[in-house]
């Protein structure tokens, strides 16, 4: 268990690295007259993200690592991380964790986003999933993924509807 502690904590820490780099972007947005779109769901999706964390602690502790489920679940957790961080690195200054058009900044067509309009929250949705698995979490995989699915699509339109202002 303590291995899988320690890998909730740099979860964790991981978050907290997101949040200094989003601080600073969000700065960067204001600064060049930068608006925020939903900002209503942005204290549920701090809560929702808090609670995965918690819940795989929780979870974690009364459940067995079993290698068939819990290597490849944390693949896909080290591969979400991966992907979170390409879409971070590709936005630069126009990433935060807020919904935040800057005018005149324009879309963004490289990187993941070539493929994928959303890219960073198919990251969440699989480290949602699998996070939580590595250790056979499964009530924390499924009350996380349904909760999300739920905040997703409340966020994906105040995030659509500002790509469109931005358009």
């Amino acid at each position: 268990m303590l291995w899988y502690a320690l890998l909730i904590v740099a979860v964790g820490l991981e978050r907290l690295a997101e949040l200094v780099v989003s601080k600073r972007n969000l700065a960067w947005s204001v600064e060049r007259g930068g608006v925020e779109s939903g900002a209503g769901h942005y204290p549920v999706m701090v809560v929702l993200h808090t609670g995965l964390l918690l819940g795989c602690l929780v979870e974690g502790a009364v459940r067995d690592f079993h290698p068939a489920l819990g290597w490849p679940m944390l693949a896909l957790v080290l591969a979400s991380q991966g992907l979170r961080w390409w879409c971070i690195a590709t936005l630069g200054r126009q990433w935060n964790t807020r919904v935040v058009v800057v005018p005149g900044a324009g879309r963004v067509a490289r990187g993941p986003y070539r493929w994928l309009p959303h890219p960073n929250y198919l990251a969440v949705v699989l480290e949602g999933i699998a996070l939580p698995l590595v250790r056979t979490g499964w009530i924390t995989a499924l009350l996380f993924t349904v909760l999300n699915a739920g905040l997703l699509r409340i966020r994906l339109q105040a995030e659509n509807q500002a790509l469109v202002e931005l358009a």
